[in-house]
């Protein structure tokens, strides 16, 4: 496994406070490309089966399913073949299950062992210590389900090793996103877990297959260290700095965290006639964080209608002390337009889009697959509505940040041009 150690221009080194990380040793542009590497570890999400191949993860209509447990689905024969030595772990326990076949993504990272695993992560951070009751909890619930389905095919390291695997891939797994940020699937790359967070980042990780993608999106200069940005950048520093100390154990102290530069105008409100107070909008702040707490966990048992009734009242309450561009009301905005979505209502989504797109362009960093996305849903719902202007002016948007964070050679790129030269 390489780690790093031979991708030309690219050094590892100690990085002061941070531990290890990578900087390079010559000049980098916009848009250029850094290095690559293959996921040495990866699984495709639930939700995707049947419409990526298991394999290299490419999109296609007609995967042929494998012809025992009809659940798993490959490109052609050689995909399968390639497949075949951990897809045989699983076919068994699929085919004695059926429909109750349900490992999480976590616990069921392919093409490795868990010893084999173990070994690779084995100088990556797992910060047991840290984890509190309700992670804990889940990480048990895992490694009963992973007893539980391949209990028969697997030997597996004792208890606390296993402990110290699903916490290592949690804090250094990495979600491989589509053009338009769908979840495809979880995967360990060694190389990019090298890499440090800074909430002004100077490069973007994206995907190709099972290939995970490093290109700037700032010039870098000789000597500089490479960040990437861990978490959604869209959010303010105290909501940042918690989610970072939540899902990964550390702080910030980026130039964007020190200054808080951003704050204010993602912290935005309404223009009254009456002063709006610091209490005012502290319990406001209180208000929204609870609200999206609450959606999240609603997801699981409420249709689509009270999803979307809940966010409105929300928008509808935060409006009183919010300006329509603050993050929280942004927020709520964006899920109501995935609601939208998802019940086919394009109207409904089209509106919130048109509300949401411009201040992400603001609030988000230049070249952000956010705004590239947001582009693009709201190009292929013009379209969809017989808006074909608006569609295209939306399209070329996102192609320009597309052309830097992709590649100007990737199949997304080149499909979406197709698809423009469709209309």
């Amino acid at each position: 496994m390489m780690k790093a150690e031979g991708i030309p221009g690219i050094e590892q080194f100690a990085s002061p406070g941070k531990g290890r990380g990578l900087r390079v040793s010559r000049a980098y542009g916009v848009g250029e490309l850094l290095f690559s590497c293959p996921a040495y570890s990866y699984v495709l999400s639930v939700g995707e089966r049947g419409l990526i191949c298991e394999q290299c993860f490419t999109r296609k209509k007609g995967l042929a399913k494998c012809g025992k447990c009809k659940k798993a689905f490959y490109c052609n024969a050689n995909c399968q073949k390639k497949n075949w030595p951990m897809h045989k772990l699983e076919c068994q326990a699929m085919c004695a299950f059926g429909e109750n076949w349900r490992p999480s993504e976590t616990k069921a990272q392919k093409e490795r062992s868990p010893s084999e695993i173990l070994l690779l992560l084995g100088e990556m951070e797992a910060h047991l210590e840290d984890m509190d009751n309700e992670k804990r909890e889940m990480t048990e619930a895992h490694i009963a389900g992973l007893h539980q389905f391949y209990s028969k095919h697997l030997d597996f390291p004792d208890h606390q090793a296993l402990l110290t695997l699903f916490s290592q891939v949690h804090c250094n797994g990495f979600t491989v996103e589509d053009e338009e940020l769908s979840n495809l699937g979880l995967a360990i790359f060694p190389d990019i877990a090298l890499l440090n967070h800074s909430c002004s980042p100077n490069v973007i990780v994206t995907y190709r297959g099972i290939n995970a993608e490093v290109r700037a999106v700032k010039d870098i200069s000789p000597g500089q260290e490479i960040y990437t940005s861990y978490i959604d950048l869209l959010y303010p520093t105290a909501d940042r700095l918690e989610r970072l100390r939540d899902m990964y154990y550390f702080s910030c102290d980026c130039k964007e965290c020190t200054t808080k530069s951003m704050d204010v105008v993602k912290m935005s409100v309404r223009k009254r006639s009456d002063e709006i107070g610091e209490k005012e909008i502290k319990d406001m702040v209180r208000y929204a964080r609870n609200s999206m707490e609450n959606f999240r966990r609603a997801k699981q048992d409420k249709s689509p209608t009270e999803l979307l009734e809940m966010c409105e009242l929300s928008i509808d309450k935060m409006s009183t002390v919010f300006d329509d561009s603050n993050i929280y009301i942004l927020h709520m905005m964006y899920q109501a337009m995935g609601i939208c979505l998802f019940t086919e209502d394009y109207e409904g989504a089209v509106r919130y889009g048109e509300k949401v797109i411009k201040p992400f362009t603001v609030l988000y960093p230049a070249y952000s697959m956010n705004v590239a996305s947001m582009y693009l849903k709201l190009g292929r719902l013009y379209i969809a509505l017989d808006r074909k202007l608006a569609g295209i002016d939306a399209f070329q948007k996102a192609l320009t940040i597309m052309e830097v964070v992709h590649g100007k050679d990737h199949t997304y790129v080149t499909e979406l041009k197709q698809e423009m030269r469709d209309f």
